[in-house]
């Protein structure tokens, strides 16, 4: 059997855990309408770990702390080829940060600048300062991040529900997007399986013990072995720590991707779990005026960290094609 690469375990984590089940959210304390880390102790060990995580990666040319309705946003800058085009823009899954990408980064920067976004209300550098209660929400501090970088045009990648977040920008406010990637993208354009509503609930909560967190990313990851490395130790810092308050994502209608006027690549893993790939690539079909839709057979919802390379040559096509 083929084995995973480094780091599968930081899409595994950073999937859906607490996005399908939102009535778990209301164990969390009732204190503050944002997220917050539950205290000084759980705060240090995630900043200890964020950054030995982000040691992993490339060196950024910067760093950008960026201020939004709803509070200030960490982008980091990677500088890559054809610095004349528009850069991607990274955004990655739930219960994350930036170093998810650091298996990616590589490859990506083959093809543009890249900047990476750690999602403001998760655990990350970002910090959120006012509540985050609708979609609507989610896409203007994304809109207001945007308009803080340079360029004119970014191209989004986003991952599981960073995949969400890209989408739920570009059918509201897509003025500065010139393109759109989405891997594996949840409530975007199929619900989640049953299995992985009722699978999510334990390791949702927070205090529960990290062997039923790894217990579901072996199931997401399709029996993969989690691996105990920076990233983990990251993901897992936050999971333990970070109280999230955040709405659960809206479940994108047809009628709205129907008005997507953007190109779209959208990667899906046939092997996935999280939902059904086959009415994904159905529905994306079928709604995206201008959507190429590509199923990697044997690649589970871990797909970023199991075939990296792939989705940069894919990206690559897309960026080369579309205009």
């Amino acid at each position: 059997m083929r084995l995973m690469p480094r780091r599968v375990l930081l899409v595994v984590t950073a999937v859906t855990l607490g996005l399908a089940v939102a009535a778990w959210l209301s164990i969390r304390a009732p204190e503050s309408p944002v997220g917050y880390f539950d205290s000084a102790q759980g705060r240090d060990r995630f900043g200890t770990a964020y950054a030995a995580a982000l040691a992993e990666m490339p060196q950024p040319q910067a760093t950008l702390d960026v201020r939004t309705t709803f509070g200030i946003v960490r982008v980091y800058r990677f500088d890559g080829a054809e610095p004349g085009e528009p850069p991607l823009v990274l955004l990655p899954g739930t219960v994350s940060a930036s170093p998810v990408w650091a298996d990616n980064l590589p490859s990506l920067l083959r093809l543009r600048t890249v900047y990476t976004v750690d999602l403001l209300g998760e655990p990350g550098a970002s910090v959120q300062e006012r509540p985050i209660e609708t979609s609507a929400d989610q896409a203007a501090w994304l809109r207001e991040t945007l308009a803080a970088l340079p360029e004119p045009r970014v191209v989004l990648l986003g991952l599981s529900i960073g995949g969400w977040t890209a989408t739920n920008l570009v059918v509201r406010e897509p003025a500065k997007v010139a393109g759109l990637i989405v891997v594996e993208p949840i409530r975007t354009f199929t619900g989640l399986s049953p299995s992985a509503v009722l699978r999510s609930v334990p390791p949702a909560v927070r205090w529960a013990p990290r062997a039923w967190r790894d217990s579901f990313n072996r199931w997401t990851a399709n029996g993969a072995p989690v691996e105990d490395e920076p990233v983990a130790d990251m993901i897992e810092a936050g999971m333990r720590h970070y109280v999230r308050r955040l709405p659960a994502p809206e479940q994108i209608t047809p009628e709205q991707l129907r008005q997507v006027r953007v190109p779209v690549l959208v990667i899906l893993a046939g092997a996935s779990r999280m939902h059904d790939p086959a009415e994904a690539a159905r529905v994306a079909r079928g709604t995206l005026p201008r959507a190429t839709v590509l199923t990697y057979e044997n690649a589970s919802h871990a797909i970023n960290g199991e075939f990296p390379d792939r989705i940069a040559a894919d990206a690559g096509l897309f960026l080369d094609t579309s205009g």
